[in-house]
């Protein structure tokens, strides 16, 4: 079973979401990807702007230097690897 990078707990099957860490629409369509729970894709994608993934967040290492998603990581790694949850609050508009 592989290993979500961010937060460490494993992905059960059909419970992935592949990340482009570089966003498709910022020149990343063939750049590097990483296989993460769904619950933890969305909570990137609510957080950050497709920009602000591009220019700073670009790797595993910076998002979870990120202090939102560092207690987002916090939280969640105490959850069933199988847990799934809509992300709190709105989507931030794009």
């Amino acid at each position: 079973m592989p290993t979500c990078p961010l937060c460490g707990r494993p992905i059960p099957p059909g419970g992935g979401s592949l990340h482009h860490l570089t966003p498709r629409l910022k020149g990343g369509k063939d750049g590097p990807t990483v296989l993460l729970h769904e619950i933890c894709h969305k909570e990137i994608h609510a957080v950050f702007t497709e920009a602000e993934l591009a220019r700073r967040f670009n790797t595993v290492a910076a998002l979870k230097a990120c202090p939102r998603i560092a207690r987002f990581v916090d939280w969640v790694s105490k959850r069933p690897h199988a847990f799934r949850s809509k992300v709190p609050g709105r989507r931030r508009r794009r």
